[in-house]
This record gives C-alpha cells, structure tokens and sequence, in this order.
C-alpha cells in the first residue's frame, strides 16, 4: 500500500495499515504510524499478535517525512517469516521457528484505519489532538496483492506460490545488508530490549534479533 499521512499537527491521531484475522482472540500484522506535534517525527509503530497477544511493538523513526509524499509499506508473510518493508527495504523479521505456536495462522482481511489514540500515541499520551485542524486525512493508493485465498487455506504453504520459494525463505545478502542498516539508523524501540515491562523477554526474542 502507498501511504500519506495526514499533514500538520497530527498529535495523538495513528494512521494504520494492517492485516487481522477476524474474532476476538486475533492474530494480526500492524503498521502504526504515531502522529506529532507539526515539524516533529513521525514514527512508524510495528507489531504482531498471535492468538489475541501482542505486545511485540518495535518503533522507527523513518528516513523521509511520511506527510510530504507517497511512500510504499508491505509485509511478505509465508511459513518461514514475516518480513515489514518500507519503500523495499526490510525493517522487521518476525520468524516462524516455533511451528505456528508463536506465529500467525490464520486467515486474515487487509484493512486501513485513522484514529484517535491521543491517550498513548504522542509522547505518551501527553501531546492530546488540536482538533483544530481537523478533518485529518490519510491518503491510501496502488493496493496490490498476491494471496493464498482462504477457501485454499489448507494449500497456502505450497511451494507452488512464489512466496513460498526457497528465494524468499530469509532474506537476500542486498536486504540483508539494507535490514541491519535501517535497524540500527532508525529504530528507537524494540520490546526485546525492554527489560522494565519484561523481566523475562518473550521467547522468540532470541531468534528475532
């Protein structure tokens, strides 16, 4: 999906793009986009839920302002990883080394939102929405996608998709080399290293570095 955020002050307004799976224990894939005070960064909230869990955010601060133009934001989701991309470049791998019991199965329905998250969103909560400038808008464009349709759920991890290929079981020595580059320029929380609301890090931690 190519994204544009809403201009100006957006304090407390996120802008999502994201992948559920329908009921209450969910599993999902999240793009959130924390608005701010005008002038200030914007920054990109990304997390995923496994039967109803989250709490697995990593937060980067991008290299471009999200409000002047289009940007591009994609996930390739198969049986060995998940992989985040900002303008092709991978900023997250989620792997799947647990057979599914940490990792998303389900079905899920692609969808876009923008709302009021002014209790948490900017600087914890404390920047509130100048509803003043107000309406606020996110601009959606060039959806594509390649997907296993859910009446062949049961097919989805053949390797007659080509998301299923050995191509793209990890990533290539290129993005490799661009992942650790974005990671280690623009990312400004990982809940991996989040030792105050983890005394103990969640197990795919250790294979998610």
């Amino acid at each position: 999906m190519r994204i544009k955020l809403p201009e100006k002050d957006s304090a407390g307004i996120v802008t999502a793009f994201y992948l559920t799976s329908k009921g209450n224990v969910q599993d999902e894939v999240d793009f959130e986009f924390l608005g701010n005070r005008e002038g200030k960064p914007i920054t990109l909230q990304t997390n995923v839920f496994t039967k109803g869990q989250g709490n697995r955010e990593q937060r980067f601060v991008l290299w471009f302002d999200p409000t002047e133009d289009f940007h591009a934001y994609g996930v390739l989701w198969n049986p060995y990883h998940i992989v985040f991309y900002v303008d092709n470049i991978p900023i997250r791998v989620f792997k799947n080394n647990t057979k599914g019991t940490n990792y998303p199965t389900k079905p899920m329905q692609v969808v876009s939102s923008l709302w009021n998250g002014e209790e948490w969103a900017t600087d914890g909560g404390k920047a509130k929405i100048n509803w003043a400038y107000a309406p606020f808008k996110a601009h959606f464009q060039g959806f594509s996608e390649s997907g296993c349709h859910v009446d062949g759920l049961n097919a989805c991890g053949s390797s007659t998709y080509w998301w299923n290929t050995g191509k793209y079981v990890g990533l290539s020595v290129s993005e490799q080399k661009a992942y650790e580059n974005a990671r280690a320029k623009y990312m400004n929380y990982d809940y991996c290293s989040d030792r105050t609301r983890f005394s103990v890090l969640p197990d795919e931690c250790q294979w998610n570095q």
